[in-house]
């Protein structure tokens, strides 16, 4: 599929570079002073930065695709369409951030017909751009990546998330605890963008959330594909931006995961 042009005449893949960059330069320059203008529920905050990054993008992309739909956490919601959608997570992790905790991500994705076909996630801190296009391979700061070649979990880093739902927050913690101590080690992070990145970049073998929103997988979805891992919801079938609960990894290692987890409820 040929992606679209600005009307800058700017690609897509250039536009997305410019927003990363620059929502990036926002998240470094507002870490360690956050101010919290609001709580969305139990962990769930969202500072200044959050809506001034959000700000400096949705302002990008409206310019340059004025036709497109835009689907972002902050002011954009409620957004759905099947032509091109921009989803947009402007500071992933914030509750990390807003406690100075140097764990949290941007994210961005161009999506088609649901499927996100151009995607990008950076740790503004660390400098760490992954980048990805339909078809062409998964980057981190111009290098090609892998996902791991770890078959089971016994050999595996595992990470999990527990998102802001209670019940399946709980579930998580239940189904760690019933696959623990048959692994290397585990980790609870609190950033869903990063989580599909490290999957992609081999540093975690499998990644498990259950409490999704489609800014916390698009950009991952392509990620971890592009780098020849899977992306699968709780039943085993391929996992979309809409999907509430996901599991990313490499094939044998998902096979594996799902024989030790049979049985036992995480969403």
């Amino acid at each position: 599929m040929e992606l679209p042009h600005g009307t800058s005449g700017e690609s897509a893949a250039d536009v997305t570079m410019r927003c990363a960059e620059s929502a990036s330069a926002l998240i470094r320059q507002g870490y360690g002073q956050a101010s919290l203008p609001g709580v969305k529920g139990r962990g769930n905050v969202v500072t200044e930065t959050d809506f001034a990054a959000e700000h400096i993008v949705l302002s990008i992309l409206r310019e340059e695709f004025p036709g497109h739909a835009i689907l972002s956490e902050e002011s954009e919601s409620k957004t759905r369409s099947d032509d091109w959608m921009w989803v947009v997570d402007p500071l992933d992790g914030t509750k990390n951030f807003s406690r100075a905790i140097p764990h949290f991500g941007f994210n961005l994705a161009l999506c088609h017909a649901g499927e996100p076909v151009l995607g990008v996630t950076t740790h503004p801190l660390l400098g760490d751009t992954y980048f990805a296009v339909k078809d062409e391979g998964c980057f981190c700061n111009g290098r090609r990546i892998a996902v791991s070649d770890c078959r089971t979990l016994a050999e595996a880093v595992v990470a999990i998330d527990m998102g802001y739902d209670a019940e399946r927050g709980a579930r998580q913690l239940e189904l760690a605890q019933a696959v623990w101590p048959g692994m290397q080690s585990l980790r609870i992070s609190g950033s869903a963008a990063l989580g599909f990145a490290y999957v992609a970049s081999a540093r975690w073998d499998i990644y498990i959330h259950s409490d999704l929103q489609p800014w916390d997988i698009a950009p991952g979805l392509l990620l971890v594909r592009e780098a020849g891992g899977v992306v699968r919801d709780r039943k085993g079938a391929e996992a979309t931006i809409y999907s509430r609960e996901a599991v990313a990894t490499g094939a044998a290692m998902h096979d594996d995961f799902t024989a030790q987890s049979a049985g036992l409820p995480w969403t």
